[in-house]
């Protein structure tokens, strides 16, 4: 998932700070050169991109309030903590197969409905945990506008249905293997210390954090799965 973190003037000898709004700009009159940063902060990861502004082309318009950070938006470090306070373990695919084979493990894949119908492990169940931009209101219009800054014309939210989904089709005491395309991991190294964030690692996260007992995640994702040439079926 990505959100719109902010659009805020600032100067090119200082950093530009994070906002929970967005800024939109329209040209106007300044009396001073100024640039401008605009922030995109992503599960993990920031995007940022600068550009300038005239004397002559700077006003702030108007502002969208980003809602209240929800519990999928908590830190990486607190997730990863409870993520391994609850004994969240990480298998990799050939395990995964094996513990869906033998004892009774279900698949849950996150990723979006398209890429799971296009290949996924046989009786994998798809939930997304984010969904495409649906609502209309002023923060949505302005992250459906930061998105289309950045080229991104399928902006993406959390999926507020994904619990009940989960729910309506896997009990607490169910065996899960969370799956999304990448994985990411909970290992330290030295380039990640705190290991990487990705859409399974959040959805257990979601999961313990609900009362689901027995949470496993794919370590290497589903690009591993399918780069070892595991079993895999489509949908037309």
């Amino acid at each position: 998932m990505v959100s719109l973190t902010s659009i805020i003037p600032c100067s090119s000898s200082s950093s530009c700070p994070s906002f929970s709004s967005i800024l939109l700009i329209s040209s106007a009159k300044t009396t001073e050169n100024t640039s401008c940063c605009l922030r995109i902060r992503s599960t993990g990861l920031l995007w940022q991109r600068s550009f300038s502004s005239s004397p002559r082309h700077l006003n702030i318009k108007s502002a969208a309030t980003k809602p209240a950070k929800s519990p999928a938006e908590e830190d990486w470090k607190v997730k990863r903590e409870y993520l391994l306070e609850k004994r969240v373990r990480s298998v990799d695919p050939k395990e995964a197969l094996r513990l869906q084979k033998e004892n009774g493990f279900v698949i849950l894949d996150v990723r979006p409905e398209a890429e799971y119908k296009e290949a996924h492990p046989p009786g994998a169940i798809n939930v997304q945990i984010y969904r495409l931009i649906k609502e209309w209101t002023a923060w949505d219009i302005a992250r459906r506008a930061a998105f289309a800054f950045f080229g991104i014309f399928s902006g993406t939210e959390e999926n507020p249905e994904f619990i009940k989904s989960v729910e309506s089709k896997l009990d607490k005491d169910a065996k899960i293997i969370v799956a999304c395309s990448a994985g990411g991991t909970m290992k330290p190294s030295q380039n990640l210390p705190e290991g990487q964030q990705s859409r399974s690692l959040i959805a257990a996260y979601l999961l313990v954090l609900n009362g689901y007992k027995n949470i496993f995640h794919l370590e290497g994702g589903l690009y591993s799965w399918f780069k070892e040439e595991l079993p895999a079926v489509s949908e037309e």
